[in-house]
């Protein structure tokens, strides 16, 4: 049987810079924006050629910003196949009638960017008091929340996790943990605290892979010791298209690499499984178009 493939971490970047004008959190543009923009059109190429059956787009806050009209654009074409994972300033007054506007175009859950290639804070903002409406909010329409952080942030992911735990929290790329002792990887030691709040999932990348992947850490030892500690069901993948080199099938290929010693029922709550449950509108976009066919 065809194992099943959900992309929720792809990116994509418009040539229209009159329509959808560059404007970077941090004023900082990333440098695989530059380097690699793909198109929506082009991404729906790469898609197919891996066999990827949907995508939760991830708006590029390090290009745009707080402006989601590209990926919003793109993912209202083809909503069968397709959601936004958009970025909206928590802090602001109308953050709520923001994310409600936005959720009218696409949007399926929220991206909040801590700690990154281009910025680089604790995230505390992230918390600030006039954010409650917003994580209140969230709890209110079940939208999930993906976080995007380094090291120096998880502090701050947990106290969200215990303040909020009716919020689905999805960590991107695991919070790049330390795996360069190998097994037991005892230096990923803020990623195990984490395992015991139950709204905490975590997004398997490519950035995950390269670290398994360079000795003395091994996928065969690492992604058991993952599941063992989460649950397969906690766990999804993403590319990170285009942001890390290779095509998107070579992505996928390294991904079925790294996974190979893991069972299949893990396989396919990571490849798939998981992501229908943090984005439950790819299930039933696509259960309605099948209803009206």
């Amino acid at each position: 049987m065809k194992q099943k493939i959900i992309d929720i971490h792809p990116h994509i970047i418009s040539p229209d810079t009159e329509r959808y004008p560059y404007n970077p959190l941090g004023g900082i543009r990333s440098d695989w924006s530059a380097e690699r923009p793909f198109t929506f059109e082009q991404y729906v190429e790469e898609m197919e050629a891996a066999g990827i059956a949907q995508a939760a787009m991830v708006h590029s806050s390090t290009t745009y910003g707080y402006d989601n009209a590209y990926a919003a654009d793109s993912v209202c074409r083809d909503p069968a196949r397709f959601v936004g994972v958009y970025s909206v300033d928590i802090a602001a007054p109308d953050a709520v009638g923001t994310i409600n506007q936005w959720r009218k175009r696409g949007m399926a859950g929220l991206r909040l960017f801590g700690a990154g290639s281009t910025v680089q804070t604790d995230g505390r903002w992230m918390i600030a008091p006039e954010t409650f409406p917003v994580w209140e909010h969230m709890a209110d329409i079940d939208m999930t929340v993906a976080i995007q952080t380094t090291a120096i942030g998880l502090p701050v992911v947990e106290e969200i996790l215990e303040r909020f735990p009716e919020v689905n929290i999805l960590l991107d790329h695991l919070g790049r943990p330390d795996l360069t002792d190998g097994a037991p990887y005892n230096k990923a030691g803020p990623l195990w605290k984490l395992a015991g709040y139950e709204n905490l999932y975590l997004k398997i990348t490519p950035r995950t892979f390269d670290l398994a992947m360079k000795a003395p850490a091994r996928p065969e030892t690492f992604f058991p010791k993952l599941v063992a500690e989460y649950g397969a069901n906690r766990l999804a993948w993403g590319s990170n298209f285009p942001a890390n080199n290779g095509s998107l099938k070579e992505l996928v290929d390294q991904g079925h690499r790294c996974f190979a010693s893991l069972g299949d029922k893990d396989r396919a709550a990571i490849w798939a499984g998981t992501a229908e449950k943090l984005y439950p509108q790819l299930v039933q976009a696509k259960e309605a178009l099948a209803l009206s066919l």
